[in-house]
């Protein structure tokens, strides 16, 4: 299956599963690298949601001086895609910094696979996991021309600010949202 990762917008969302053609006939490189509703064989919950899917490429801000990413750009890609994802679901990240909310990062974990390189194009596929006690983890694979390159995990926790309080369960605003994340986009 030819994938051309170029046809997609900077920020396109793509539900993984989904056999949607794209122009010329090209299946999403979000689908292609997944398989029809197959997840992958490593996948923490083996579940087939659906990827909230973030396509970006490598700028010369994003490298060293012999063109390869800097591994440290990787992690404000993860971030976009995070809060590309929440406000997808209607939920804007500074709508939950207004209400005294904010998730900052616990764990950290990137697996780097192969270098990418100036002008790549890369898709940012993540999965919001089911909550494990105070913590929200993310998963993310970085698919270059359908093959993943790199993998992150992310552990967040949702903090209300005035306090420093760690919260368990979330205001239902919140939670409704993180539920939608769980889900994956709709088609």
């Amino acid at each position: 299956v030819a994938q051309h990762v170029d046809h997609f917008s900077d920020m396109a969302f793509a539900r993984v599963g989904d056999q949607k053609v794209l122009e010329h006939g090209e299946i999403s490189a979000c689908a292609a690298a997944y398989g029809r509703l197959q997840p992958p064989v490593d996948m923490v919950n083996e579940s087939v949601t659906a990827a909230w899917c973030l396509t970006k490429h490598v700028l010369p801000q994003h490298t060293d001086h012999g063109g390869v990413m800097w591994h440290g750009a990787y992690v404000g890609w993860l971030e976009e895609a995070r809060v590309e994802a929440l406000a997808s679901t209607g939920l804007p990240y500074q709508q939950m910094t207004a209400a005294g909310l904010e998730m900052p990062v616990v764990n950290l974990q990137i697996r780097y696979r192969e270098a990418l390189r100036l002008g790549d194009a890369v898709v940012l596929a993540s999965q919001s996991e089911p909550q494990r006690g105070v913590r929200w983890p993310w998963r993310t694979r970085f698919l270059r021309h359908g093959a993943c390159i790199a993998e992150a995990q992310v552990d967040l926790v949702l903090l209300r600010m005035d306090s420093r309080q760690v919260l368990r369960r979330p205001p239902e605003s919140v939670a409704q949202a993180f539920a939608a994340l769980r889900q994956g986009p709709q088609a």
